[in-house]
Order: C-alpha cells, then structure tokens, then sequence
C-alpha cells in the first residue's frame, strides 16, 4: 500500500477521504477527537504545497440535504485547529465545491459538504455510485484515502474514487493497519480483549475469530446479559438479546473446550430505570432482581477485569464497560482504562464509544498505545473481513 510519501503532490489538488464524523449537540462539536486525528496528514500534504480538498460524511442523512447534518461547524473547527482558514463548500460535487477547488492555493485546504447528502455515495447500484465517484473525482488529481472510520464501506468516496485517481493511504489508515497487523499477526502474548457495549450482535464475528486467537476474552456493558442469561442467571430488566442466546451458549462451550478464558462480571450495578438519578445498588451477578437493569460491571469486576488485564502483552478494548456518560454507571469503563495503562501492555483502545470514554473520563490518551478512529471498521478488520476501503488503496 503506497502511503503519501510516494506521492509529489506540490501544486496538485488532492481529495482528503477523512473521517469527520463527530458527536454534534444543538450544532456544537462535542468531541473533536476525529478532527485532530486528521490533522497530521492534512498538514503533511499542506507543508508539501498540496492544495488540499477534504471530503468526509456527518451521520445518517441519508441522501437528503439536512442542515442539521452540515460540515460547516467541522469546517470551522478544522480551520481552528490548522490555524489557517478552511473554505467551506455548501454542497458536495457542485457549482460550490468546483469553486472552492479550484480556488485553492498551494498548501490550502477546502472541506465539501457532508458526502451523504448525495444519494450515489452509500448507493448500492454501482452506476449510481459510480456517476458520483465520476464528479468527486473530477476535483482533484490525486486521491489520499484517510477516513479508517469508513474503510468498511463499499461508497463511493472510499471504494470508487481511489480506482479513478492516482492514490495512497494517509498517514492516519497507515497507522491503524500497522496497528491492526499487530493484533493479528505474531501477537505478543497473554492477548487480553474486552469487549462491551450494548449488543452482543455487534460483536458476533469478532467474538467468533478472537476465539481461536484470543488468550481471554473479558465481557461487560449491556452485551453481558445475554451471557449471563446464557448461563441461567436472571438478568432482571437489563438489556438482552433472546435470539442470541444459543450462539452465546456455543461460544462458551468452545472457549472451554479451546482453553479461551471468558471473564465475566461478578457484579452489577443495578438500577430501577434508565436514569442516573434512579435509584442504584451493586447485586451479585447472578441475582439481579426482576424489577432492575444493569447499567454497569460492579467494583469487584473492576477489580477482577483489571487483574486479568494486569499480565497481558497485547490488550484490545472495543466497547464501554456501562452507560459511561451518566457517572454513577462510568466506574466500570474507568476501571477497565485504569487497567490498560497500568498493565504496560501494548494497549489499543478500539475506537466509537470507547474512545469517546477515554477522553470524557479525563484519561490521557498518550497513555494507550494507540486509539483507533474507526470502531466498525477495526472489529471487521478483526474479524478478518476484506475491507473495500483498503482494498481500492492497495490496487
């Protein structure tokens, strides 16, 4: 895969697939943890006389123009961080974004509006996807593929353009497939993976291919009252997934069989609704009453999951350990990152919420080896899945 040191991009327009997608409330950013990510490539290109067109997406507009959904705060806080004015195109492919292209100087950077307010670019009819591609494309001369949160789409501005236009990986998915190759190929060991968040469903194929890889496995957030439905125990209000229960009950005869160690919680955090103000306790595992949820692993299981973490080599965490955001369900997660950093192992933090916690709990993110930008993407890169963002760069 050719990165953009191979590239000479001086005086050339080059389009920026990067991965923008933050968490916006009342049009305010309230993680711009993305937006640093895609500086260092941004600014490779800028100091190298690029003149620099950026495209990404912002939710799920599905096509339609939504203003709710526009770039344009991501622009300004983008120009921010460059300190450097970035134009800000007011629609994708056209009369806007042609202007804003070719407008640029050397070392200037353009960002187009949200990519998914144009139907061809999630289109699963190739001519569809493929006629956008055709106008994307035509803005630039060459093509750096930097969006790792988006490589396991097959839309146009990650699978289609790359094979219109001369192109690399930016620095950013050079590094998160460096990373992800260490996870997968000649791994140090113990390899220690917890994993949490809401559903068991999400993490169905990486739980499947971590079991042949994967020294332990450590379950929390909601996905583990499916488990520990699995094994009888009554799980109250809590969030579960019926129909996953004999897949569930399959991955733990197989992990005994293989010698996979799974590491459940020993205890909950119980609460009468979905409320930090609701009234909460801490029950045993195995005996969460009917009128309750779990919203957290207990202090016990913080301690248990940090032992476990203690002697590990290599860690990989997808997935809060409890509803972080509401403080008296975030001791969980916080306790899982504590374990992390404390184990010295090589440690990536997997991206979505579980990078969003990390920073939220006041965590420093130099202490984690790495911390990925792309949840979806990095848990089918484990799942040893063919990503078609990656496969257009490397062909």
């Amino acid at each position: 895969m050719r990165t953009i040191d191979d590239l000479d991009v001086a005086g050339r327009r080059v389009l920026v697939r990067a991965d923008l997608n933050v968490p916006l409330e009342d049009g305010s950013i309230t993680d711009d943890g993305r937006i640093r990510a895609s500086l260092p490539t941004i600014e490779a290109l800028r100091t190298r006389g690029a003149k620099v067109i950026v495209c990404a997406h912002l939710g799920r507009p599905k096509g339609e123009v939504k203003p709710e959904f526009s770039l344009a705060p991501v622009a300004a806080r983008l120009g921010e961080l460059l300190g450097t004015d970035v134009a800000a195109a007011a629609d994708v492919v056209g009369d806007s974004a042609r202007a804003a292209a070719d407008g640029l100087p050397d070392g200037g950077v353009a960002l187009l509006e949200n990519l998914r307010f144009e139907p061809g670019e999630t289109s699963k009819d190739d001519a569809e996807r493929g006629a956008f591609a055709d106008r994307l494309a035509a803005l630039a001369d060459i093509y750096v593929g930097d969006g790792f949160g988006a490589v396991h789409r097959r839309h146009a501005s990650v699978y289609d353009v790359p094979r219109r236009l001369p192109h690399a990986a930016g620095g950013l998915i050079a590094a998160e497939v460096e990373v992800l190759k260490k996870l997968t190929e000649d791994v140090e060991r113990p390899y220690a993976v917890a994993l949490g968040g809401s559903k068991v469903s999400d993490k169905l194929g990486v739980i499947d291919n971590l079991l042949g890889k994967a020294d332990r496995i450590l379950i929390g957030g909601g996905m583990v009252f499916t488990f520990l439905k699995a094994q009888g125990h009554e799980v109250g209000k809590s969030l579960l997934e019926e129909d996953q229960l004999d897949t569930v009950r399959e991955y733990l005869r197989r992990a005994e069989e293989s010698g996979v160690e799974f590491v459940l919680p020993v205890d909950i955090v119980a609460a009468t609704a979905f409320s930090a103000d609701a009234d909460h306790g801490v029950v045993a595992a195995d005996a969460i009453p009917a009128d309750r949820l779990g919203l957290d692993i207990g202090p016990e299981s913080g301690k248990l999951f940090a032992a476990r973490l203690a002697d590990a080599r290599t860690v990989f965490w997808n997935g809060p350990m409890g509803v972080f955001e509401m403080e008296p369900y975030s001791h969980g997660t916080r306790a899982v990152a504590q374990g992390l950093i404390d184990s010295g192992a090589f440690t990536v933090v997997g991206g979505g919420d579980s990078a969003a916690a990390v920073r939220r709990l006041g965590f420093d993110e130099a202490a984690f080896s790495h911390i990925s930008t792309g949840g979806g993407a990095s848990l089918e890169y484990l799942e040893g899945k063919t990503l078609p963002g990656l496969q257009a760069l490397e062909d």
